[in-house]
């Protein structure tokens, strides 16, 4: 799914919001995410925080660029949920494009972690933690 179409999803109150998670290290999620996103650890992958949620929820799952968050994904849908995108750019592409980033989900940041040298380069500098 690409940034604009996850836009248009959260700006169309007629669609049910999916649960977004956000499939970054606890040290780049208190940095700042989007809204309401909770965090899923990429690694130990633990979804017993998923197991009173419908298999037919939507979810939107993102992280730096799209890489852990696709492998989180591809996991989800092997555990039977049905409704799984992947956010293409992550949330640096969502940074990079203006889009509302917070530190909490009331105070706004313009702050990004740039989860390291190489894969920051792909975030606007501006945006660097």
């Amino acid at each position: 799914m690409t940034t604009e179409e996850f836009n248009d999803w959260l700006i169309d109150s007629k669609k049910p919001q999916p649960l977004l998670l956000d499939a970054r290290s606890q040290t780049e999620y208190v940095v700042s995410h989007i809204k309401t996103a909770v965090r899923i650890d990429p690694v130990t992958l633990d979804l017993t925080a998923l197991s009173t949620v419908s298999k037919d929820t939507p979810i939107v799952v993102y992280c730096s660029v799209g890489y852990r968050s696709a492998k989180v994904a591809q996991q989800l849908q092997k555990k039977g949920f049905s409704q799984i995108s992947n956010l293409s750019g992550g949330l640096f592409q969502w940074a990079n494009e203006e889009r509302p980033i917070f530190k909490d989900d009331e105070q706004p940041t313009q702050l990004v972690h740039p989860y390291d040298e190489i894969w920051g380069k792909l975030l606007k500098t501006s945006y660097h933690a």
